[in-house]
């Protein structure tokens, strides 16, 4: 098992940045790729980002393109997600999400682990 925890979220204003982290912990030797996803109240959980733990490859989902930067430390087994620009539209819980394939997918089911998620707000 891969255990997956969050941090960084908060209150910030439009316009503000935060950083998340998410840390994974167990069997990471299984992990090839992380993704941020998030979930707005009243909303389905939508695709934020992802990258592949090996080789460093992201892609994002259009509406955060050039304002979010995922990235990755493999010796401390943690995944972060920059988040600049903020918008209103933004504001949701944030999960981080570990899969035991590359798939270089948007899709939930693509990702095998889970965290709690970390919840972010922004204020206009």
């Amino acid at each position: 098992q891969v255990q997956l925890v969050e941090s960084g979220g908060g209150l910030v204003q439009a316009g503000g940045s935060l950083r998340l982290s998410c840390a994974a912990s167990g069997r990471t030797f299984v992990i090839y790729a992380m993704g941020w996803f998030r979930q707005a109240p009243g909303k389905e959980r939508e695709f934020v980002a992802a990258i592949s733990w090996r080789g460093g490859s992201t892609f994002y989902e259009d509406s955060v393109t050039g304002r979010f930067t995922i990235s990755r430390d493999t010796a401390k087994n943690t995944a972060f997600l920059q988040m600049n620009s903020l918008k209103p539209e933004d504001t949701a819980v944030y999960y981080c999400a570990a899969g035991r394939a590359w798939r270089s997918s948007p899709l939930s089911g693509a990702y095998d682990y889970w965290g709690q998620g970390t919840q972010v707000t922004v204020s206009s």
